[in-house]
């Protein structure tokens, strides 16, 4: 399937066709996941599922048909590999197909500016060049295969603090040399057929009826050709959101449309002509993507590929980093070997929010290693936790639906969960209760496996408590308030205590009623019950560390930390898991962290292991792929597209001033400006944990001899540079050849180097070969607000080639003369 050449007369005679209502009931969903049908013409209903690391379907957050899982943005951006982003974007076509869709919302390609931002794990990088090709990448495989891509959040969403009234104030030269390139990337180089807008605004304007952004900047001056739409329960108003360029308002039913457009037309605020515009943009996409005539029946199917597993294991594996090895990687697969930490035992493949789904399986490291070497060699302890909240209870719950918010009556309807968590959206009980009024008791079994104290933590977006044999215990209905769960419509966790006893099962109510809402229309809970864990648990691991060959030590974070929703209050790992390395370290100087985040930690043990490895949330495959990283199996293919610091405080949005970050007074300041990541750390002489684009090898590589061809540059701006690679190591193995461009007589305040060209290159050992990197003239230029032109400047820009932002050569320079000015 390939997408279809537009035909505008087929658009435009069923547009002269429809009636105003008609077209204005294109522009808002009909319920979550699709848009209307207008069967009198013939033409289909557009539906749209969740991505960007796989296809959910029009299923809830929990649960839902099974789907495959993929590695995560941060994972793929780690990958520096544009090919393997296109492969991907062809198998998530294929997954979007088997979920009844035809849009994917997807890639995620915002900037990670912070290193605490809570959905970084869903993007790909703190450069915009490299999320930029890796995004037209991803949007060119995805609709080769005819889906349509919807890059996502345009734009300034780089927290998710207040994300959906915050307003980010971001001067135009950090907008168009950071924050914007890589929706520019996905216009012109990926042709993506959607955008979607953030929640958030831009100086002061929503995103959702930003003119500027939507009609000047995308259509005008990119010219985009596709359909923007609204996140969802992002758009605030009727014509403003219209009249900025806003084609779809999501999800539906309608909030600000439908008959309010209707009456704002007929009142001569939003033309026809606008009207007609926005529709034609819709009728494009459903052309393109052969939704017009597309009357099937939206069946979700839960495909397990065997060549998208495949697929799944070996991307997670090329994204992991090797940030450190003294000699004890890869693995003999002869040693005894501890297996330590909260993640080793448990598959951390994807973060939380939107993106999450319910995966086909979960491979732990534990079960990569069982199966890659057999149990005999290996032992386990968790040593940890490192949950942000309460371990989801795993029981039968009964659940019983009240059509009012006071528990009172007769059920309207009855069914089981078989874990105590719940997402409700639109439907809810089969539609035998209102949406935004119900209430809902759930009763089931808890058998406690130790005797002691035990925490019970519920949290919700609506009104919630639990229940014990009958005592109250942890109550989010009292005195509920609004806290930083459930993309801030949820309170946060509250735990309480009770004692219980090993084996004696006590019964579990919970009670949860609905309640306004504030920006999304979600009703959601969860609770959790545990045994904390005392410092026995890091003397055990210690222990049994010290009688094997090696340790590895499983921690980091998970999708309860790394989430959409909500941002991160340090990059320290969670809970006692720094203390938990430092024990097994002194146990054992074999030790190898695997760390499993969605961006940068502190680590400070890093002097006293031997191996670090970034393993991300690498999908389903998780434990497969780092069982073939540490065995040798794979290489780690891997280099960081986020510079990790030393610590929180040196990252370029800390600051004591809270306008700076997380924003004060509804808005936060970009005022690092252009000097995000690398460019942050080369301005103030920071030198950082690992430097952005760094990773080791289990091979060797030599970079040599150059030549820069660059007769044109003075006429076009155009530089291309040749440089030899070789693969002077013992296996194969594969770099990424890293191009900066560092101008020197600037007009304005530039950072030092700039990332312009890269390649990934896969060696055999004792093979070469000469890579071309070639450089256009919006490699050499900066914005000038004021004419609103790229200009490249006269004067030297050095050019220097390497592995990362840190060891790089210089290979040369190119000059100009004479000014060059570029359009937007």
């Amino acid at each position: 399937m390939t997408l279809h050449t537009p035909q505008q007369t087929t658009v435009d005679a069923l547009l002269d066709q429809m009636t105003l209502q008609e077209q204005v009931s294109l522009l808002s969903g009909a319920d979550f996941w699709s848009l209307p049908a207008v069967e009198r013409l013939g033409i289909g209903a557009l539906r749209v599922t969740d991505g960007p690391n796989g296809a959910r379907g029009g299923g809830s957050l929990i649960g839902g048909v099974k789907s495959a899982s993929f590695p995560v943005g941060i994972a793929l951006g780690a990958t520096w590999n544009v090919a393997l982003l296109a492969e991907i974007g062809r198998a998530l076509a294929e997954e979007t197909q088997s979920k009844g869709a035809h849009m994917l919302l997807a890639p995620t390609v915002n900037i990670q500016r912070s290193v605490t931002n809570g959905r970084n794990f869903e993007c790909y990088s703190e450069d915009p060049i490299l999320t930029g090709e890796l995004a037209a990448a991803y949007i060119a495989g995805l609709q080769e295969q005819g889906i349509a891509a919807t890059v996502k959040h345009f734009a300034g969403n780089e927290s998710e603090i207040e994300r959906t009234t915050m307003s980010s104030k971001i001067d135009e030269r950090a907008l168009r040399e950071v924050y914007l390139i890589p929706f520019e990337y996905a216009v012109k180089k990926g042709r993506t057929l959607g955008v979607m807008t953030a929640y958030n605004r831009v100086n002061g304007t929503y995103a959702s009826e930003h003119e500027w952004l939507i009609s000047d900047v995308l259509r005008k001056q990119w010219g985009f050709d596709g359909l923007v739409m609204s996140d969802w329960f992002g758009s605030h108003s009727t014509a403003q959101t219209v009249n900025a360029g806003l084609d779809l308002e999501m999800p539906g039913p309608t909030r600000d449309r439908g008959e309010k457009l209707i009456a704002a037309v007929e009142a001569g605020e939003v033309a026809r002509d606008t009207i007609r515009a926005r529709t034609k943009a819709i009728l494009t996409v459903m052309e393109r993507t052969g939704t017009l005539n597309d009357q099937r029946e939206r069946i979700e199917r839960a495909d397990d590929r065997p060549a998208h597993r495949a697929l799944i294991r070996r991307a997670g594996a090329e994204a992991m980093v090797l940030l450190k090895n003294d000699g004890v990687l890869p693995l003999s697969g002869n040693d005894t070997i501890a297996v330590i930490g909260p993640n080793a035992r448990t598959a951390q493949i994807m973060g939380g929010g939107s993106a999450q789904l319910n995966p086909h399986y979960r491979v732990s490291p534990w079960e990569g290693l069982v199966a890659a070497l057999g149990e005999e060699r290996l032992s386990y302890a968790q040593g940890c936790t490192n949950f942000r909240f309460e371990p989801l209870l795993e029981t039968e719950l009964t659940v019983d639906y009240f059509d009012n918010t006071a528990l009172s009556g007769a059920p309207e309807h009855s069914e089981t969960f078989g874990e105590a968590q719940a997402f409700w959206v639109g439907h809810v009980a089969a539609g035998k209760v209102t949406p935004d009024a119900f209430s809902a008791r759930l009763s089931g079994k808890f058998v406690p496996r130790t005797d002691g104290l035990h925490r019970v933590g519920i949290a919700s977006a609506g009104l919630s408590r639990v229940y014990v044999d009958g005592k109250l215990v942890s109550d989010a209905w009292t005195d509920w308030r609004k806290g930083h769960t459930f993309f801030e419509e949820g309170c946060d966790e509250v735990i309480g205590e009770i004692e219980l006893t090993a084996g004696v099962p006590v019964e579990i109510v919970i009670e949860f009623a609905t309640k306004a809402y504030s920006s999304l229309g979600i009703s959601a809970f969860r609770m959790g019950i545990s045994a904390p864990l005392g410092k026995e648990a890091i003397a055990h691991a210690a222990s049994l560390a010290a009688k094997s060959d090696i340790a590895l030590v499983f921690v980091g974070r998970n999708g309860e930390w790394d989430t959409e929703g909500s941002d991160l209050e340090s990059i320290s790992l969670p809970g006692r898991q720094d203390e938990l390395v430092a024990a097994v370290a002194g146990a054992n100087p074999r030790t190898i962290v695997v760390l499993q985040t969605g961006g940068p930690v502190e680590m400070p043990w890093l002097d006293d292991v031997a191996g670090v490895v970034q393993a991300w949330y690498p999908g389903q495959e998780a434990g497969n792929a780092i069982a073939d990283v540490l065995l040798g199996r794979a290489e780690p293919g891997g280099r960081l597209s986020q510079s990790f610091p030393v610590k929180w405080s040196d990252n370029p949005a800390h600051s004591q001033d809270r306008k700076v970050y997380p924003g004060l007074d509804g808005e936060v300041e970009y005022r690092e400006g252009v000097f995000v990541g690398y460019r942050h750390y080369d301005k103030h002489g920071i030198s950082p944990l690992f430097p952005f684009g760094f990773g080791l090898s289990y091979t060797e590589f030599a970079l040599s001899g150059h030549t820069i061809a660059d007769a044109t540059f003075e006429n076009d701006g155009k530089v291309a540079v040749d440089i030899s690679v070789a693969n002077v190591g013992q296996r194969s193995g594969s770099t990424v050849v890293q191009l900066y461009v560092a101008p020197r007589d600037a007009p304005v305040d530039r950072p030092e180097k700039e990332l312009k060209a890269f390649a990934k290159v896969h060696l055999e050992a004792g093979q070469s070969r000469t890579v071309r990197l070639e450089l256009d003239a919006r490699a050499f230029a900066h914005f000038d607000t004021g004419r609103g032109l790229w200009i490249v400047s006269p004067g030297r820009y050095d050019i220097a080639i390497g592995t990362d932002a840190k060891q790089m050569r210089p290979t040369g320079s190119v000059e100009r003369i004479g000014e060059l000015a570029l359009a937007p």
